[in-house]
């Protein structure tokens, strides 16, 4: 992929987006997870497993696929994973995974199985560090710019694209806090791939509501960041894959 690095270009963007009107609509978004790259980072691996693990999946591998809906007006956002139905559309999946954003009060609530339980996860708002780049590309017909961060519990690097005509701090799953849709985001150099689809300005206020009756085990994030870590150095030890059992 080749990037423009113009710096003159992205202060305009930069510009122009101060000057745009917040974003409120529907991103449809598909996540693609190349599992023959995750498993190589896997150290207690031996070559053999390595190889047939590279055999399983293939050189070609194509990745698996599932899609996410962020429904944003600037002040809320609510990402939720959805599937495909029969006729083609989408609806929500069953399985627990949503999180629901109060970006002007900095507050969150965030639901997820894991292990078989299901957390609400309750606590302030806090977007990653992002580093802005001055490098720029198009992604869904939107010019975006790029701009990276690194999760520290996963031990990953984040790599986002955002765009510069779609005003708001809202994207995928828990990337957020950049000052435009994040539309692309590259986890580790392309072990996980999530691309924006599909883009649509509607009102979203019914898609913005949570249910009144959360079902689920309260904890707040700290906690929860622990349970994960904790999860994944077992899991590591006793030769056992944690990221299936996880979000990647």
């Amino acid at each position: 992929m080749k990037y423009k690095i113009l710096s003159v270009c992205c202060l305009l963007c930069i510009q122009l987006r101060a000057v745009g009107q917040i974003f409120e609509g529907e991103v449809t978004y598909e996540k693609t997870s190349y599992w023959a790259k995750i498993l190589n980072k896997l150290t207690y691996l031996t070559e053999e497993e390595r190889s047939r693990a590279q055999t399983s999946w293939g050189s070609n591998d194509e990745g698996d696929k599932n899609r996410g809906l962020l429904a944003t007006n600037g002040k809320m956002s609510h990402y939720e994973d959805i599937e495909k139905e029969a006729d083609g559309g989408y609806q929500w999946r069953k399985s627990q995974y949503v999180l629901q954003y109060d970006h002007e009060n900095e507050k969150k609530i965030e639901i997820e199985e894991f292990s078989g339980k299901t957390y609400i996860i309750s606590d302030s708002l806090k977007a990653p560090k992002w580093k802005v780049l001055n490098k720029i590309k198009e992604v869904n017909g939107y010019l975006c710019m790029m701009a990276t961060t690194e999760d520290t519990l996963k031990g990953q690097k984040v790599t986002a694209w955002f765009a510069n005509d779609l005003a708001g701090s809202a994207g995928p799953e828990r990337y957020f806090g950049l000052p435009g849709i994040i539309l692309e985001v590259d986890v580790n150099d392309g072990e996980v791939i999530i691309k924006a689809v599909k883009v649509e300005k509607k009102p979203v206020d019914e898609q913005l509501q949570l249910p009144k009756k959360l079902k689920g085990k309260k904890i707040d994030q700290e906690k929860y960041d622990k349970m994960i870590a904790e999860f994944v150095s077992n899991s590591i030890k006793s030769h056992r894959n944690p990221y299936y059992f996880i979000r990647y």
